[in-house]
């Protein structure tokens, strides 16, 4: 038998922004230097980091389709330029081998394309169009794509590698089927694959399993960085066909995983393409041999371990708002601090994402707002250095109802558009992005006013339950004393009963139940899906059950209205579920 040859792969999970070819260029370059300078053979970049991901309905212009073919040229002369052009180089892209997809320009089987392509000596030498495209979530791929039906094989210093994308890991059959027959011995897998709770425990599974099926050695290489409401983690890994793990990179920051892998030869010349399994395998030949390795010790990436789960969460708000404020050219944020417990973990979150220098907190006091929670919002700004101002909006408030006849809840929410006013205001007049506070069980049930405390540009928190907010905020003030440093979060803001201050003595369990007991019937209605039977049969009261159903079918049109912010469960409000606001289907009674 032949030996083994070793390739030294160096697995790219950077952060591209969408639209910015030129830039997601530059990226691309300078991590292949890194990646050279450590010796690797095989260079890897995630899915259409060229162009970012999702690119959306940039897809429908051909001005921009051309454009990300046009850069995919020019980057491949230029790491020529750059003394790299040996180097192969995988990266994911944009492409079209037709017209895009629009009414009456369509062309049977040929469109734009999510696409993959090996680099080499300054020319794109090989090209794979995705094959299973994703349709559910947040994906609307057969919206943008057209599927590919061949499998590219690169043969690479003895080695054959099969070029696969994303959502060909997540089925069964396809690509991976088809490099077993094809006798690959590696199967790359560039991803965009955006974060939600737990997914890092499905990814190695996942991995493991289309491992066994290929019979070959998997590389997954995911993006990381945040994009809109979607945030990517990274969490790349090499598993052998055996299942083993050899290495992971760690989540939410870009990391260059180097790892020498020993893999084997092609076991036959084949000659031509062949059909397999249902698709066209194109082998293509780049190199017979491999760029000089480093010489010394045997590269190793290291496996990293998950961290729990408030720990992978709180890194998630923190990326998701950076990478918003940062890709968009926010100079700072502002929001409105309460006292209470939504507000600041919303505070700690900006923070830690963009510093205290980037930060402005607003205490906006009327009539009922509480000592207590005027206390807790100052020694909140204390903790955390932000630039703390204190609005009073009982004269604004008084000028309306010296105007108005107002009453009763009208009133209420008066307030709550006042603050509103006075947020924006200093948003328009200082260039601040306005965070809205809401958690994601207030957004379900409808519990804000509209152009109130909903106003604002992005909400950190706004696919965050409540209960997981006290555990946010427990988590981020025990971290803080592992490493000696101050608890940003007053504990009085933690343990005293949630109320927006809006009335005398007012509190949110006047008008909904306990959260302990809300949430999970919002998890159930919203995140999975269940109806009202399903809920009674959970063990739930009836009677609540009704309530709830009603007011979350009843505050669609508010949901509609509300600000981005970022997705870290299965499902999220906004294009994880979209319902109609005129809809006469009801679960409850």
């Amino acid at each position: 038998m032949r030996d083994m040859p070793t390739v030294r792969l160096a697995l790219c999970q950077v952060n591209p922004t969408v639209g910015d070819l030129a830039g997601n260029a530059e990226l691309i370059r300078a991590w292949s230097r890194k990646a050279a300078d450590a010796g690797a053979q095989l260079t890897l970049f995630p899915e259409m980091m060229l162009t970012g991901y999702p690119v959306e309905d940039l897809v429908f212009r051909r001005s921009f389709v051309a454009a990300s073919q046009a850069a995919l040229r020019q980057l491949a002369a230029d790491l020529a330029a750059d003394g790299l052009g040996d180097l192969p180089v995988v990266v994911g892209y944009l492409d079209a081998d037709g017209p895009p997809q629009v009414s009456g320009d369509a062309q049977p089987g040929r469109g734009a394309r999510n696409a993959s392509a090996l680099l080499h000596r300054g020319a794109v030498v090989a090209t794979y169009f995705k094959h299973h495209l994703p349709n559910y979530g947040v994906f609307d791929e057969d919206r943008y794509f057209v599927p590919g039906n061949t499998l590219e094989v690169v043969r690479i210093g003895g080695v054959d590698v099969a070029l696969t994308i994303c959502e060909d890991l997540w089925q069964a059959g396809g690509p991976f089927a088809v490099a077993r027959q094809a006798g690959v011995g590696l199967v790359v897998n560039i991803n965009g694959s955006p974060y939600e709770l737990n997914k890092d425990d499905i990814r190695l599974p996942l991995v493991r399993r289309r491992a066994a099926e290929a019979g070959a050695t998997v590389v997954y290489v995911n993006m990381v960085g945040g994009q809109d409401e979607l945030v990517y983690d990274g969490d790349s890994m090499i598993v052998a066909a055996d299942g083993a793990l050899l290495a992971r990179a760690p989540q939410f920051v870009e990391h260059l995983l180097v790892h020498d892998v020993e893999l084997p030869p092609r076991k036959e010349q084949v000659d031509g393409d062949q059909d397999l399994g249902g698709m066209r395998v194109v082998r293509t030949e780049v190199s017979d041999g491999l760029p000089p390795a480093a010489t010394g010790a045997v590269a190793v990436g290291g496996i990293i371990e998950p961290v729990a789960d408030e720990a992978e969460v709180w890194q998630a708000l923190v990326l998701g708002l950076r990478d918003y404020v940062n890709k968009n050219r926010f100079p700072s944020v502002v929001l409105g601090l309460s006292g209470g417990i939504d507000s600041a973990v919303s505070a700690a979150i900006a923070v830690d994402a963009l510093g205290p220098e980037r930060v402005v907190g607003v205490s906006l006091p009327s009539q009922h707002s509480s000592e207590h929670s005027r206390a807790d919002a100052e020694e909140l700004a204390k903790r955390t250095g932000l630039d703390y101002r204190i609005e009073p909006i009982q004269p604004m408030v008084d000028t309306f109802l010296a105007n108005m006849s107002l009453s009763g809840v009208t009133v209420e929410n008066l307030q709550a558009r006042v603050r509103g006013v006075i947020l924006m205001a200093l948003s328009n007049q200082e260039g601040h992005l306005v965070l809205t506070t809401g958690n994601k069980s207030e957004l379900a049930v409808g519990y804000s006013t509209l152009y109130g405390d909903s106003v604002g540009g992005y909400n950190p928190v706004k696919d965050v339950w409540k209960t997981l907010i006290w555990r946010l905020a427990k988590w981020r003030n025990a971290d803080a004393e592992r490493r000696g440093e101050t608890p940003p979060i007053p504990e009085s803001s933690i343990g005293k009963p949630p109320s927006a201050e809006l009335s005398p003595g007012q509190l949110d369990s006047d008008t909904l139940p306990d959260y302990d007991v809300l949430d999970p019937i919002l998890i159930g209605y919203v995140d999975g899906d269940l109806g009202r039977d399903g809920l009674i049969a959970s063990g739930h009261d009836p009677a609540v059950v009704d309530k709830v159903l009603r007011m979350v079918d009843t505050a669609e049109y508010k949901r509609r209205q509300s600000a981005p912010g970022t997705k870290i469960s299965h499902k999220a409000f906004g294009r994880d579920r979209r319902l109609p606001i005129t809809n006469r289907w009801r679960e409850h009674g």
